[in-house]
């Protein structure tokens, strides 16, 4: 499974996409949030940073075993 990055998180890991980590810890996006920090600090200087998972905003609680596309959604700003 892929992970697409847009924004910012695109620039701080580098490319346009992850593939997902092999790391049975990682269950819920709270898991996965967890590696992206611990992978990539400087995700940390980051307000915030949104999940998707199969299109639809996640919370942290999701089980991700079975996505078949997750994103991570950097915060935007606009006028």
């Amino acid at each position: 499974m892929k992970i697409q990055l847009f924004g910012i998180s695109k620039d701080i890991v580098g490319q346009r996409e992850l593939e997902f980590p092999e790391d049975p810890s990682i269950v819920t996006v709270l898991d996965l949030k967890k590696w992206l920090l611990k992978t990539y600090p400087r995700m940390g200087n980051l307000n915030s940073i949104g999940i998707a998972v199969d299109l639809e905003y996640a919370d942290d609680t999701l089980a991700i075993g079975n996505a078949k596309e997750i994103a991570l959604i950097p915060p935007v700003s606009g006028g």
